[in-house]
């Protein structure tokens, strides 16, 4: 039979681990996911690809409907995940909705009354709205990624630009000598100029696909100096000033909020771990025969 110190101790170990967990490893532990998640988004499974296709045909023979802009503009700024289009998206939506749907019917049927009703009516909902919620989570990371590159890339262009490139030749060697999602999108750009798209078709693309504001202000420079004579160098020097500055301002806000977080942690499993710890002390220095 377990004595109460050492039920005591083991409580406040599984604080203390709780704490130290949170306060040690997430930060690294974010990063790490944030490192795999990027990984798997730009080396997608066979097997995920195999299963979209599965949902994107099984979808299309249920008749789904038709995309509109707005659904393009949104597979554009996730980096269009394994080359899929809207229509695509529309039947992947059919087939998810389609799924939850199935997936309610053994709900509605154990489920009393009105609530059996209610969950076959909602998980189709919330099927059809699984892929907009994966697009979305998947811009978010993206224009995070982008934006932390954004400043470095920038100055490479400058530099490049500066050496007496033209614009597209410019965008081809800095996409091909620095790395990460934003310069890809830049040797993309060139790739379409050299295919034949104009420099503002290409630009739109690239801001449709970077959804971040410095990089509509790249494609406003670039048109500017285009039209006007306009020193392309400074303008980018600007923007990476600014794009610097802005990640600071991220930093020290997300410095901010681990504060509050961190006092949290201290407060309700730190204090008590010490506290059941020095109970269990007690208890046992106080039991008989110790």
């Amino acid at each position: 039979m377990l004595s109460g110190a050492v039920v005591l101790g083991a409580a406040a170990g599984a604080c203390a681990a709780a704490a130290v967990v949170e306060l040690v490893g997430d930060p690294r532990a974010r990063r790490w996911r944030d490192r795999g998640d990027r990984d798997r988004e730009r080396e997608p499974s066979a097997r995920l690809a195999g299963v979209t296709a599965l949902l994107v045909r099984l979808g299309r023979r249920a008749g789904a409907p038709v995309a509109h802009r707005e659904l393009e503009a949104r597979i554009a700024a996730a980096g269009a995940p394994l080359n899929l289009t809207p229509p695509d998206v529309m039947a992947l939506k059919g087939a998810t909705a389609l799924a939850g749907l199935l997936a309610g019917l053994p709900l509605f049927a154990s489920l009393p009354g009105r609530l059996g009703f209610a969950t076959l009516l909602c998980a189709p909902a919330a099927g059809f709205l699984v892929p907009d919620v994966v697009l979305a989570r998947r811009a978010r990371r993206r224009a995070e990624r982008i934006a932390q590159e954004l400043a470095d890339v920038l100055d490479l262009l400058r530099v490049a630009v500066e050496a007496g490139l033209p614009v597209g030749r410019a965008l081809a060697e800095v996409g091909r000598r620095a790395g990460g999602d934003f310069a890809r999108e830049l040797a993309a750009a060139a790739a379409r100029m050299e295919l034949g798209s104009t420099r503002a078709e290409a630009f739109d693309a690239l801001v449709a696909r970077c959804p971040v504001p410095a990089v509509a202000g790249l494609a406003a420079a670039v048109s500017r100096a285009e039209r006007h004579g306009a020193p392309l160098a400074m303008a980018l020097e600007a923007l990476a000033v600014e794009a610097r500055a802005d990640q600071a301002r991220r930093l020290r806000d997300e410095a901010a909020r681990a504060a509050p977080k961190i006092q949290l942690v201290v407060a309700l499993v730190l204090v008590p771990a010490v506290m059941l710890l020095v109970g269990a002390v007690l208890m046992q220095s106080l039991a008989p025969g110790s």
